[in-house]
Protein backbone atom coordinates (compact mmCIF):
# COMPACT_ATOMS: atom_id res chain seq x y z
CA UNK A 1 0.00 0.00 0.00
CA UNK A 2 1.22 3.42 -0.94
CA UNK A 3 1.57 6.19 1.51
CA UNK A 4 -1.33 8.42 -0.47
CA UNK A 5 -3.80 5.21 -0.30
CA UNK A 6 -6.40 5.38 2.07
CA UNK A 7 -8.00 2.04 1.81
CA UNK A 8 -8.86 0.29 5.54
CA UNK A 9 -7.98 -3.67 5.89
CA UNK A 10 -10.55 -5.04 8.14
CA UNK A 11 -8.42 -7.26 10.28
CA UNK A 12 -9.40 -10.15 13.31
CA UNK A 13 -8.82 -9.35 16.43
CA UNK A 14 -5.51 -11.39 17.50
CA UNK A 15 -4.00 -9.63 14.51
CA UNK A 16 -4.53 -6.59 15.74
CA UNK A 17 -3.40 -7.44 19.10
CA UNK A 18 0.20 -9.10 17.68
CA UNK A 19 0.82 -5.57 16.07
CA UNK A 20 0.26 -4.38 18.97
CA UNK A 21 2.83 -6.14 20.87
CA UNK A 22 5.33 -6.07 18.00
CA UNK A 23 5.56 -1.95 18.51
CA UNK A 24 5.30 -2.00 21.96
CA UNK A 25 8.47 -4.57 21.89
CA UNK A 26 9.97 -2.36 19.60
CA UNK A 27 9.50 0.51 21.88
CA UNK A 28 11.11 -1.11 24.99
CA UNK A 29 14.23 -1.70 22.31
CA UNK A 30 14.64 1.77 21.23
CA UNK A 31 13.94 3.10 24.64
CA UNK A 32 16.68 0.71 25.93
CA UNK A 33 19.35 2.03 23.63
CA UNK A 34 18.24 5.55 24.67
CA UNK A 35 19.20 5.11 28.01
CA UNK A 36 22.56 3.01 27.62
CA UNK A 37 23.48 6.33 25.47
CA UNK A 38 22.42 8.50 28.40
CA UNK A 39 24.16 6.50 30.77
CA UNK A 40 26.72 6.48 28.57
CA UNK A 41 27.44 10.07 28.41
CA UNK A 42 27.66 10.24 31.94
CA UNK A 43 29.12 7.48 33.65
CA UNK A 44 33.00 8.22 32.33
CA UNK A 45 32.71 11.25 34.54
CA UNK A 46 32.76 9.21 37.95
CA UNK A 47 35.30 6.70 36.75
CA UNK A 48 37.74 9.32 35.85
CA UNK A 49 40.34 9.15 38.50
CA UNK A 50 40.27 5.26 38.76
CA UNK A 51 41.01 5.79 34.52
CA UNK A 52 43.86 8.09 35.53
CA UNK A 53 46.03 6.30 37.65
CA UNK A 54 45.26 2.73 35.98
CA UNK A 55 45.78 3.62 32.62
CA UNK A 56 48.24 6.35 33.41
CA UNK A 57 45.78 9.21 30.95
CA UNK A 58 47.73 12.78 30.98
CA UNK A 59 44.79 14.84 32.09
CA UNK A 60 44.59 16.38 27.91
CA UNK A 61 43.30 12.58 27.35
CA UNK A 62 41.49 12.50 29.93
CA UNK A 63 40.08 15.31 28.61
CA UNK A 64 39.86 13.62 25.18
CA UNK A 65 38.06 10.48 26.60
CA UNK A 66 34.89 12.44 27.78
CA UNK A 67 34.97 15.34 24.64
CA UNK A 68 35.56 13.37 21.93
CA UNK A 69 32.51 11.88 22.56
CA UNK A 70 30.76 14.39 22.97
CA UNK A 71 32.22 16.30 19.72
CA UNK A 72 31.65 13.41 17.64
CA UNK A 73 28.18 12.71 18.98
CA UNK A 74 26.91 16.25 18.51
CA UNK A 75 28.59 16.76 14.94
CA UNK A 76 26.96 13.29 13.60
CA UNK A 77 23.40 13.56 14.79
CA UNK A 78 21.64 15.45 12.09
CA UNK A 79 23.57 13.38 9.38
CA UNK A 80 22.55 10.52 11.25
CA UNK A 81 19.20 11.66 11.07
CA UNK A 82 19.09 12.44 7.61
CA UNK A 83 20.52 8.68 7.01
CA UNK A 84 17.77 7.57 8.73
CA UNK A 85 14.94 9.11 6.22
CA UNK A 86 16.86 7.80 3.46
CA UNK A 87 18.22 4.56 4.43
CA UNK A 88 15.53 3.41 6.52
CA UNK A 89 15.18 3.60 10.37
CA UNK A 90 15.56 0.28 11.53
CA UNK A 91 18.94 -0.04 9.39
CA UNK A 92 20.17 3.56 10.65
CA UNK A 93 19.25 1.67 14.21
CA UNK A 94 20.98 -1.45 14.06
CA UNK A 95 23.89 -0.28 12.19
CA UNK A 96 24.19 2.36 15.15
CA UNK A 97 23.61 -0.02 18.06
CA UNK A 98 26.17 -2.41 16.83
CA UNK A 99 28.98 -0.25 16.34
CA UNK A 100 28.70 1.58 19.65
CA UNK A 101 28.60 -2.07 21.52
CA UNK A 102 31.73 -2.71 19.29
CA UNK A 103 33.06 0.79 20.27
CA UNK A 104 32.22 -0.03 23.94
CA UNK A 105 34.32 -3.53 23.86
CA UNK A 106 37.26 -1.54 22.03
CA UNK A 107 36.79 0.73 25.24
CA UNK A 108 36.52 -1.84 27.80
CA UNK A 109 39.72 -3.55 26.50
CA UNK A 110 41.85 -0.81 25.76
CA UNK A 111 45.67 -1.28 25.83
CA UNK A 112 46.58 2.65 26.24
CA UNK A 113 44.85 5.73 26.60
CA UNK A 114 45.42 6.37 23.14
CA UNK A 115 43.46 3.24 21.84
CA UNK A 116 40.64 4.38 24.53
CA UNK A 117 40.04 8.34 23.22
CA UNK A 118 39.77 6.81 19.51
CA UNK A 119 37.31 4.28 21.05
CA UNK A 120 35.50 6.90 22.61
CA UNK A 121 35.02 8.66 19.48
CA UNK A 122 34.11 6.20 17.40
CA UNK A 123 31.26 5.28 20.20
CA UNK A 124 30.13 8.87 19.86
CA UNK A 125 29.74 8.53 16.55
CA UNK A 126 28.07 5.16 16.45
CA UNK A 127 25.33 6.45 18.86
CA UNK A 128 24.91 10.01 16.67
CA UNK A 129 23.54 6.64 14.04
CA UNK A 130 21.50 5.28 16.93
CA UNK A 131 20.15 7.97 18.72
CA UNK A 132 17.94 10.18 16.12
CA UNK A 133 16.45 6.46 15.09
CA UNK A 134 15.04 6.49 18.64
CA UNK A 135 12.26 9.07 18.03
CA UNK A 136 11.88 8.50 14.52
CA UNK A 137 10.52 5.24 14.74
CA UNK A 138 8.23 6.29 17.59
CA UNK A 139 7.42 9.01 15.15
CA UNK A 140 6.81 6.76 12.81
CA UNK A 141 5.35 3.66 14.26
CA UNK A 142 2.42 5.53 16.87
CA UNK A 143 -0.50 7.49 15.75
CA UNK A 144 -1.03 10.90 16.97
CA UNK A 145 -3.16 10.17 20.00
CA UNK A 146 -0.47 7.55 21.40
CA UNK A 147 2.54 9.54 21.24
CA UNK A 148 1.70 11.60 24.43
CA UNK A 149 1.86 8.43 26.84
CA UNK A 150 5.54 7.22 24.32
CA UNK A 151 7.12 10.70 25.33
CA UNK A 152 6.18 10.04 29.13
CA UNK A 153 8.01 6.65 28.91
CA UNK A 154 10.69 8.50 26.87
CA UNK A 155 10.82 11.48 29.58
CA UNK A 156 11.26 8.98 32.41
CA UNK A 157 14.11 7.32 30.62
CA UNK A 158 15.85 10.51 30.46
CA UNK A 159 15.14 11.24 34.01
CA UNK A 160 16.57 7.49 35.40
CA UNK A 161 19.76 8.11 32.45
CA UNK A 162 20.74 11.60 34.35
CA UNK A 163 21.52 10.27 37.63
CA UNK A 164 22.16 6.05 36.81
CA UNK A 165 25.57 6.95 34.95
CA UNK A 166 26.67 8.36 37.93
CA UNK A 167 25.48 6.00 40.49
CA UNK A 168 26.25 2.84 37.63
CA UNK A 169 30.04 3.95 37.37
CA UNK A 170 30.48 4.59 41.28
CA UNK A 171 29.17 1.26 42.01
CA UNK A 172 31.30 -0.91 39.08
CA UNK A 173 34.35 1.20 39.72
CA UNK A 174 34.12 0.25 43.41
CA UNK A 175 33.45 -2.96 43.07
CA UNK A 176 36.69 -3.52 41.03
CA UNK A 177 34.73 -6.41 39.20
CA UNK A 178 37.86 -9.56 38.57
CA UNK A 179 40.11 -6.42 38.99
CA UNK A 180 39.14 -4.83 35.82
CA UNK A 181 38.86 -1.52 37.68
CA UNK A 182 37.19 0.84 35.55
CA UNK A 183 36.63 -0.96 32.46
CA UNK A 184 33.26 -3.21 33.14
CA UNK A 185 31.72 0.31 32.86
CA UNK A 186 31.74 -0.12 29.55
CA UNK A 187 31.82 -4.01 28.59
CA UNK A 188 28.79 -3.59 30.72
CA UNK A 189 26.70 -2.17 27.39
CA UNK A 190 28.14 -5.44 25.51
CA UNK A 191 24.94 -8.14 26.42
CA UNK A 192 22.18 -4.79 26.50
CA UNK A 193 23.67 -4.09 22.89
CA UNK A 194 23.77 -7.39 21.68
CA UNK A 195 20.54 -8.01 22.65
CA UNK A 196 19.39 -5.01 21.17
CA UNK A 197 20.74 -5.58 17.83
CA UNK A 198 19.14 -9.02 18.04
CA UNK A 199 15.83 -8.08 19.40
CA UNK A 200 15.75 -4.43 17.04
CA UNK A 201 16.01 -7.02 13.95
CA UNK A 202 12.86 -8.91 14.83
CA UNK A 203 10.81 -6.61 16.51
CA UNK A 204 11.34 -2.89 15.18
CA UNK A 205 9.32 -2.28 11.40
CA UNK A 206 11.25 -0.03 9.04
CA UNK A 207 10.38 3.06 7.81
CA UNK A 208 11.79 5.89 5.40
CA UNK A 209 11.09 9.07 3.95
CA UNK A 210 7.95 8.84 1.62
CA UNK A 211 9.98 9.92 -1.26
CA UNK A 212 13.55 9.20 -2.87
CA UNK A 213 15.99 11.95 -0.89
CA UNK A 214 20.18 11.90 -0.88
CA UNK A 215 22.58 12.63 1.44
CA UNK A 216 23.75 15.82 1.16
CA UNK A 217 27.44 15.52 1.49
CA UNK A 218 28.12 19.85 1.62
CA UNK A 219 25.52 20.07 4.06
CA UNK A 220 26.98 17.05 5.82
CA UNK A 221 30.95 19.00 5.45
CA UNK A 222 29.63 22.73 6.84
CA UNK A 223 27.33 21.19 10.29
CA UNK A 224 30.21 18.98 11.31
CA UNK A 225 32.89 22.31 10.65
CA UNK A 226 30.59 24.48 12.16
CA UNK A 227 29.83 22.29 15.32
CA UNK A 228 33.12 21.53 15.98
CA UNK A 229 34.47 25.22 15.91
CA UNK A 230 31.61 25.97 18.26
CA UNK A 231 32.27 22.90 20.73
CA UNK A 232 35.87 22.54 20.57
CA UNK A 233 36.90 25.86 21.98
CA UNK A 234 33.86 25.25 24.48
CA UNK A 235 34.77 22.25 25.81
CA UNK A 236 38.84 22.78 26.08
CA UNK A 237 38.64 26.30 26.50
CA UNK A 238 39.17 26.31 30.28
CA UNK A 239 42.09 24.02 30.54
CA UNK A 240 43.85 25.98 27.74
CA UNK A 241 43.28 29.54 29.36
CA UNK A 242 40.72 30.78 26.86
CA UNK A 243 43.49 31.27 24.27
CA UNK A 244 42.51 33.58 21.61
CA UNK A 245 41.96 30.92 18.49
CA UNK A 246 39.20 29.89 20.46
CA UNK A 247 36.89 33.59 20.05
CA UNK A 248 37.66 33.22 16.57
CA UNK A 249 36.93 29.60 16.41
CA UNK A 250 33.73 29.95 18.14
CA UNK A 251 33.16 33.64 15.47
CA UNK A 252 33.88 31.58 12.87
CA UNK A 253 31.32 28.92 13.71
CA UNK A 254 28.57 31.51 13.05
CA UNK A 255 29.94 32.47 9.64
CA UNK A 256 29.56 28.46 8.62
CA UNK A 257 26.47 27.72 9.97
CA UNK A 258 25.17 31.25 8.27
CA UNK A 259 26.88 29.68 4.86
CA UNK A 260 24.88 26.18 5.67
CA UNK A 261 21.43 28.09 5.76
CA UNK A 262 22.20 29.76 2.31
CA UNK A 263 23.57 26.29 0.89
CA UNK A 264 20.66 24.55 2.49
CA UNK A 265 17.81 26.83 1.12
CA UNK A 266 19.47 26.69 -2.69
CA UNK A 267 19.58 22.37 -2.62
CA UNK A 268 15.87 22.36 -1.26
CA UNK A 269 15.14 24.38 -4.17
CA UNK A 270 16.89 22.39 -6.68
CA UNK A 271 16.45 18.61 -5.88
CA UNK A 272 14.15 18.84 -2.24
CA UNK A 273 16.97 16.85 -0.29
CA UNK A 274 19.14 19.09 2.15
CA UNK A 275 20.23 17.95 4.99
CA UNK A 276 19.07 20.06 7.24
CA UNK A 277 15.10 20.67 6.41
CA UNK A 278 14.46 24.54 7.00
CA UNK A 279 10.75 24.70 5.92
CA UNK A 280 10.78 22.72 9.87
CA UNK A 281 11.21 25.97 11.40
CA UNK A 282 8.19 27.29 9.64
CA UNK A 283 6.29 24.96 12.11
CA UNK A 284 6.36 27.55 15.34
CA UNK A 285 5.98 24.71 17.75
CA UNK A 286 9.06 23.27 16.21
CA UNK A 287 10.93 26.83 15.81
CA UNK A 288 9.47 27.51 19.53
CA UNK A 289 10.80 24.01 20.75
CA UNK A 290 14.31 24.08 19.68
CA UNK A 291 15.04 27.46 21.46
CA UNK A 292 13.58 26.26 24.22
CA UNK A 293 15.21 22.94 24.11
CA UNK A 294 19.18 24.95 23.58
CA UNK A 295 18.21 27.05 27.06
CA UNK A 296 16.96 24.02 28.54
CA UNK A 297 20.20 22.17 27.42
CA UNK A 298 22.17 25.26 29.04
CA UNK A 299 21.09 25.20 32.71
CA UNK A 300 21.38 21.23 33.09
CA UNK A 301 24.97 21.87 31.22
CA UNK A 302 25.94 24.18 34.15
CA UNK A 303 24.10 22.42 37.03
CA UNK A 304 25.12 18.82 36.29
CA UNK A 305 28.67 19.21 36.33
CA UNK A 306 28.69 21.90 38.93
CA UNK A 307 26.56 19.35 41.55
CA UNK A 308 28.88 16.98 40.86
CA UNK A 309 32.15 18.80 41.75
CA UNK A 310 30.12 20.22 45.16
CA UNK A 311 29.57 17.26 46.35
CA UNK A 312 33.38 15.22 45.60
CA UNK A 313 35.62 18.02 45.46
CA UNK A 314 33.57 20.54 47.63
CA UNK A 315 32.33 18.38 50.75
CA UNK A 316 34.68 15.49 49.92
CA UNK A 317 32.05 12.47 49.98
CA UNK A 318 32.75 9.72 48.11
CA UNK A 319 31.47 8.18 44.67
CA UNK A 320 28.41 5.95 46.07
CA UNK A 321 27.50 8.74 48.28
CA UNK A 322 26.94 11.60 45.90
CA UNK A 323 25.40 9.08 43.19
CA UNK A 324 23.18 8.02 45.87
CA UNK A 325 22.18 11.45 46.98
CA UNK A 326 20.73 12.32 43.25
CA UNK A 327 18.27 9.20 43.92
CA UNK A 328 15.29 11.34 44.70
CA UNK A 329 16.18 13.61 41.68
CA UNK A 330 15.98 10.59 39.49
CA UNK A 331 12.63 9.42 40.83
CA UNK A 332 11.10 12.69 40.91
CA UNK A 333 12.04 13.39 37.13
CA UNK A 334 10.45 9.27 36.02
CA UNK A 335 7.30 10.03 38.00
CA UNK A 336 6.58 13.26 36.66
CA UNK A 337 7.57 12.85 33.48
CA UNK A 338 4.76 10.31 32.97
CA UNK A 339 2.34 12.30 34.94
CA UNK A 340 2.73 15.46 32.98
CA UNK A 341 2.15 13.86 29.74
CA UNK A 342 -0.67 11.47 29.91
CA UNK A 343 -2.82 13.41 32.49
CA UNK A 344 -1.93 17.57 32.59
CA UNK A 345 -0.69 18.67 28.93
CA UNK A 346 -3.86 17.43 27.53
CA UNK A 347 -5.82 19.49 30.19
CA UNK A 348 -3.73 22.49 30.54
CA UNK A 349 -1.56 22.57 27.53
CA UNK A 350 1.74 24.79 27.77
CA UNK A 351 0.96 25.54 31.43
CA UNK A 352 2.61 22.60 32.37
CA UNK A 353 5.78 23.20 30.98
CA UNK A 354 5.81 26.93 32.45
CA UNK A 355 4.85 25.27 35.64
CA UNK A 356 7.97 23.09 35.36
CA UNK A 357 10.08 25.59 34.63
CA UNK A 358 8.80 27.86 37.59
CA UNK A 359 9.22 24.80 39.89
CA UNK A 360 13.45 23.99 38.85
CA UNK A 361 13.90 27.64 39.69
CA UNK A 362 12.21 27.10 42.96
CA UNK A 363 14.41 24.32 43.76
CA UNK A 364 17.49 25.94 42.50
CA UNK A 365 16.61 28.83 44.79
CA UNK A 366 15.72 25.65 48.04
CA UNK A 367 19.13 24.42 47.65
CA UNK A 368 21.40 27.68 47.13
CA UNK A 369 19.83 28.71 50.65
CA UNK A 370 19.96 24.72 52.12
CA UNK A 371 23.79 25.52 50.97
CA UNK A 372 24.23 28.88 52.12
CA UNK A 373 22.57 27.80 56.03
CA UNK A 374 24.44 23.95 56.16
CA UNK A 375 27.84 24.58 54.11
CA UNK A 376 29.90 21.89 54.74
CA UNK A 377 27.53 20.02 57.41
CA UNK A 378 25.18 19.82 54.63
CA UNK A 379 23.74 16.00 54.95
CA UNK A 380 22.36 13.82 51.49
CA UNK A 381 18.59 13.99 53.32
CA UNK A 382 18.74 17.33 53.56
CA UNK A 383 19.51 17.94 50.12
CA UNK A 384 16.38 15.71 49.34
CA UNK A 385 13.54 18.34 49.26
CA UNK A 386 15.23 20.56 46.25
CA UNK A 387 16.39 17.88 44.25
CA UNK A 388 12.37 16.27 44.36
CA UNK A 389 11.39 19.96 43.24
CA UNK A 390 13.88 20.13 40.78
CA UNK A 391 13.13 16.69 39.58
CA UNK A 392 9.52 17.32 39.49
CA UNK A 393 10.06 20.73 37.53
CA UNK A 394 12.08 19.05 35.11
CA UNK A 395 9.92 15.67 34.54
CA UNK A 396 6.94 18.24 33.61
CA UNK A 397 9.35 19.57 30.93
CA UNK A 398 11.30 16.74 29.40
CA UNK A 399 8.72 14.84 28.21
CA UNK A 400 6.02 17.44 26.97
CA UNK A 401 8.93 19.43 25.22
CA UNK A 402 9.79 16.62 22.91
CA UNK A 403 6.12 16.01 22.12
CA UNK A 404 5.35 19.68 21.50
CA UNK A 405 9.07 20.23 19.19
CA UNK A 406 7.43 16.94 17.39
CA UNK A 407 3.80 17.14 17.40
CA UNK A 408 3.58 18.99 14.12
CA UNK A 409 6.37 17.63 12.43
CA UNK A 410 5.47 15.74 9.30
CA UNK A 411 6.97 11.92 9.19
CA UNK A 412 9.04 12.32 6.41
CA UNK A 413 11.25 14.47 8.04
CA UNK A 414 10.81 13.01 11.57
CA UNK A 415 14.60 11.77 11.31
CA UNK A 416 16.23 14.97 10.32
CA UNK A 417 13.88 16.65 13.12
CA UNK A 418 15.04 14.12 15.76
CA UNK A 419 18.55 14.89 14.84
CA UNK A 420 17.97 18.93 15.10
CA UNK A 421 16.45 17.96 19.03
CA UNK A 422 19.56 15.98 19.87
CA UNK A 423 22.26 18.43 18.13
CA UNK A 424 20.97 21.63 19.78
CA UNK A 425 20.30 19.63 23.27
CA UNK A 426 24.14 18.73 23.34
CA UNK A 427 24.95 22.41 21.61
CA UNK A 428 23.15 23.18 24.69
CA UNK A 429 24.67 21.18 27.01
CA UNK A 430 28.43 21.83 25.70
CA UNK A 431 27.71 25.94 26.35
CA UNK A 432 26.80 25.04 29.83
CA UNK A 433 29.80 23.16 30.05
CA UNK A 434 31.91 26.36 29.03
CA UNK A 435 29.87 28.52 31.17
CA UNK A 436 30.87 27.02 34.18
CA UNK A 437 34.84 28.43 33.78
CA UNK A 438 32.67 31.71 34.03
CA UNK A 439 29.85 31.12 36.56
CA UNK A 440 31.84 28.56 38.74
CA UNK A 441 35.66 28.14 38.16
CA UNK A 442 35.89 32.08 38.16
CA UNK A 443 34.68 31.95 41.94
CA UNK A 444 37.56 29.51 43.10
CA UNK A 445 41.24 31.05 43.48
CA UNK A 446 44.11 29.34 41.59
CA UNK A 447 45.98 28.43 45.27
CA UNK A 448 43.75 27.03 47.57
CA UNK A 449 44.95 25.66 50.87
CA UNK A 450 43.16 22.04 51.46
CA UNK A 451 41.41 24.06 54.39
CA UNK A 452 40.48 26.62 51.91
CA UNK A 453 38.73 24.62 49.04
CA UNK A 454 35.33 23.14 50.85
CA UNK A 455 34.44 26.79 51.40
CA UNK A 456 35.42 28.19 48.16
CA UNK A 457 33.51 25.27 46.10
CA UNK A 458 30.37 26.08 48.00
CA UNK A 459 30.55 29.41 47.51
CA UNK A 460 31.54 28.66 44.10
CA UNK A 461 28.27 26.21 44.05
CA UNK A 462 25.80 28.77 45.21
CA UNK A 463 27.05 31.28 42.66
CA UNK A 464 26.54 29.14 39.62
CA UNK A 465 23.13 28.36 40.83
CA UNK A 466 21.67 31.78 41.17
CA UNK A 467 22.85 31.57 37.23
CA UNK A 468 20.80 28.61 36.81
CA UNK A 469 17.27 29.91 38.20
CA UNK A 470 18.14 33.03 35.82
CA UNK A 471 18.39 30.63 32.85
CA UNK A 472 15.34 28.81 33.97
CA UNK A 473 13.45 31.86 34.05
CA UNK A 474 14.49 32.87 30.29
CA UNK A 475 12.94 29.45 29.80
CA UNK A 476 9.92 30.36 31.05
CA UNK A 477 9.43 33.66 29.17
CA UNK A 478 10.49 31.42 25.96
CA UNK A 479 7.76 28.76 26.53
CA UNK A 480 5.49 31.47 25.87
CA UNK A 481 6.19 31.02 22.10
CA UNK A 482 5.06 27.46 22.49
CA UNK A 483 1.89 26.47 21.11
CA UNK A 484 -1.03 26.29 24.03
CA UNK A 485 -1.61 22.57 23.37
CA UNK A 486 0.22 20.19 20.95
CA UNK A 487 -1.40 19.02 17.97
CA UNK A 488 -1.71 15.07 18.70
CA UNK A 489 -4.09 16.21 21.76
CA UNK A 490 -6.63 17.27 19.64
CA UNK A 491 -8.72 14.94 18.45
CA UNK A 492 -8.97 14.10 15.18
CA UNK A 493 -6.00 15.95 14.31
CA UNK A 494 -4.38 14.71 10.94
CA UNK A 495 -1.90 12.25 10.33
CA UNK A 496 1.04 12.78 8.22
CA UNK A 497 1.99 10.41 5.76
CA UNK A 498 4.94 7.96 6.09
CA UNK A 499 6.51 5.25 3.92
CA UNK A 500 6.75 1.98 5.79
CA UNK A 501 8.13 -1.32 4.05
CA UNK A 502 9.00 -4.54 5.21
CA UNK A 503 5.43 -4.21 7.20
CA UNK A 504 3.20 -7.39 8.26
CA UNK A 505 -0.20 -6.48 6.31
CA UNK A 506 -2.00 -6.23 9.72
CA UNK A 507 0.15 -3.37 10.58
CA UNK A 508 -1.47 -1.28 7.41
CA UNK A 509 -4.48 0.27 7.83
Amino acid sequence: MTSTETTTVKEPADAGDAADRRRWFALAIVMTAAFMDLVDVTIVNIAIPSIQKDAGASFSQIQWITAGYALAFAAGLITGGRLGDIHGRKRLFLIGIGGFTLASALCGFAANPEMLVASRILQGGMAAMMVPQVLSIVHATFPAHERGKVFGLFGAIVGLGAVCGPLLGALLTEWNLFGLEWRPIFLINLPVGIAGLLLGHRFITESKAPRALKLDLVGVALVTLGLLMLLYPLTRGRELGWPLWGYVSMAGALGVFAALVAYEKRKAARDGSPLVELSLFRVKSFAAGIAVQTVFGVALGIFFLVWTLYMQTGLGWSLLRAGLTGVPFSIAVSAAAGLSVQQLVPRFGRKVLQAGALLMAAGVVIYIWESERYGLGIASWQMALPLVVMGVGMGLIVAPLTDAVLSDVPREHAGSASGLINTVQQMGNALGLGLVSVVFFSEIGDRLTPAQVGPAFVNAFQHALVWVAVVMAAIFLLMFALPKRPAQHVEGAPEPAAEVTDREPELVS
